[in-house]
């Protein structure tokens, strides 16, 4: 994509030369207003305190990776580097050349995401890491192709809404929402293949790699299933882009949220009452002249992340931004690695270390504290605020246990991270009837034991990290409107893990709200006593 260059009038700018200009430029990541000429311009600007002449210059073309560029400051890094290490978790592919020719086509396709609101997440990932936001992550445990349309994307990200407006009320802080879509396709099996009546075949690994029905065909791992994931994730991401910035998201819209099967329990009760309060805040600014069409008011910032498993789609969707030549995964705004890929010499750290987007590292009760400092060190050598995200998913008894020991890990070694709680993921049982779930009782649970370490460390309970959808599925045991074991099969959807129903959602999203709330109340008691114990010693 190539523009064609005008001549600007000349213009004096006290805008630092290191600074994009223009939101939109920056926003898509390809317009970089340099040129040799003026970097050295800007060298000669310095010594002389003059102002800057700007001109407008060609924009360059989208830039296909190629396996031979390199930043150059990664310590060796290439685009393809990940494959001379042990690559685990990754689908055996019957024909090499036609992997190849998927991964060229995949390359030539536009970025999903730009760098620019990547870089946006990762300074809002900064602030949940010095406690003044809270990440609310959520969504499938895996995308399917099958239950791909509209509505069911409408209904999670309604949910998510529902939540922000919830944490942000009891925390009176900002709400990161970062979704689980557009891309969460590939998942990690502990077995590569499946005995069924004495056949054996490759495990189901995501809908990008292979079909859930159990054949032969269904279960090779075909590469064309990448092109339809990447199309899907286009799609669902053009969708939330509407959603949130067409007025859907106004939270005068706030009242409109709720879903027809949650309006009628508790948590929809509690949700409409805390609306109208919002409601009737909007009304009081309305009277007081001021405006609440503010973009801040009429739209949200939303990011998407998946894991970062599938490698081969992640390297073919890797651009260069040629505003700071960074390369950044286009294929999400957020990346994370996962407790089986996670290893010091693998395959998946070495990728991730060389693109910039913001990154996510799952951490379980096996985590050695040393290992993790490594891992941070490797991923984010430069200690950036907002880089790196800690997912801890351990139970709530073993996180007790091993959770301080990781924060002060951490701190000793003058780490900077987002602490975040993922409580699914410990806390998976078998049914008497073999089905998979997740009792809510025990992830509500693991939560408070999260933020009760937190508050005995001194350290930020920085966000939630959730498997969940708007659907009215029965998959979690629990909640307030009780899923009883007997109902699992009713509305037993999900292609892997359970998820948490809109309603079980909502419902742990007013407790997460209670204990920030408390955190705040804490926090400015602790403030009033300072204050006191100052104004007595004056």
């Amino acid at each position: 994509m190539a523009f064609a260059a005008s001549r600007m009038s000349v213009t004096r700018c006290a805008l630092p030369l290191n600074k994009p200009l223009g939101r939109t430029a920056e926003d898509c990541g390809f317009y970089n207003p340099l040129n040799q000429k003026m970097l050295a311009r800007e060298k000669c600007i310095k010594r002389k305190k003059m102002p800057l002449i700007v001109e407008a210059v060609q924009v360059p073309e989208i830039g296909v990776p190629s396996s031979s560029s390199s930043p150059g400051s990664l310590n060796g890094w290439k685009l393809d580097s990940w494959k001379s290490k042990n690559a685990l978790q990754l689908p055996q592919y019957p024909d090499a050349e036609e992997l190849d020719s998927v991964v060229d086509l995949l390359k030539t396709f536009p970025p999903l995401v730009f760098a620019g609101e990547t870089r946006k997440l990762e300074e809002r990932l900064g602030e949940a890491a010095l406690g003044k936001a809270f990440l609310l992550q959520g969504g499938d445990c895996a995308e399917s192709f099958k239950e791909f349309n509209a509505n069911n994307i409408r209904d999670t990200l309604r949910v998510l809404l529902q939540m922000g407006v919830v944490l942000m009320f009891g925390g009176q802080m900002p709400v990161i929402k970062v979704g689980r879509m557009a891309g969460q396709f590939a998942k990690p099996r502990s077995d590569d293949f499946e005995i069924l009546d004495g056949v054996k075949l490759p495990s189901y690994r995501g809908d990008n790699i292979n079909g859930d029905t159990f054949n032969l065909k269904s279960r090779q791992p075909d590469p064309q299933r990448m092109v339809r994931a990447y199309c899907q994730a286009a799609a669902t991401l053009n969708l939330i882009r509407a959603f949130t910035t067409g007025g859907y998201a106004a939270m005068q819209r706030v009242i409109q949220w709720n879903l027809d099967f949650t309006s009628n329990s508790e948590q929809g009760d509690k949700y409409m009452e805390l609306a109208h309060r919002v409601d009737e805040a909007l009304g009081f600014m309305s009277a007081c002249g001021l405006t609440v069409d503010h973009p801040v008011m009429n739209s949200t910032e939303f990011w998407t992340s998946h894991e970062c498993l599938l490698l081969p789609y992640e390297q073919a969707m890797t651009r260069e931004d040629s505003t700071s030549g960074l390369w950044y995964d286009c294929s999400a705004h957020m990346l994370w690695v996962g407790e089986r890929t996670r290893q010091l010499d693998g395959a998946h750290l070495e990728f991730l270390r060389g693109v910039a987007n913001p990154l996510g590292l799952k951490a379980s009760d096996k985590m050695d504290p040393a290992e993790l400092v490594r891992v941070c060190e490797i991923l984010n050598p430069t200690n950036k605020p907002g880089r790196m995200t800690i997912i801890v998913r351990m139970g709530a008894e073993k996180l007790r246990l091993k959770l301080p020991h990781l924060i002060r890990a951490v701190r000793q070694a003058g780490l900077i991270v987002t602490w975040v709680s993922d409580p699914m993921h410990g806390n998976t049982i078998k049914a008497p009837s073999g089905l998979k779930t997740r009792p809510f009782d025990s992830i509500r649970d693991e939560l408070k034991a999260f933020f009760d370490v937190h508050e005995e460390e001194g350290s930020h309970p920085g966000g939630v990290h959730l498997e969940m959808t708007g659907q009215n599925v029965t998959e979690c045991i629990g909640g307030s409107r009780v899923v009883t074991l007997e109902d699992l099969k009713s509305r037993y959807h999900t292609h892997c893990d359970p998820r948490l129903n809109a309603s079980q959602s909502l419902e742990l999203a007013f407790i997460i709200a209670e204990r920030l709330r408390r955190g705040r109340m804490t926090k400015a008691d602790a403030g009033i006593l300072s204050l006191l114990k100052g104004l007595a010693n004056v």
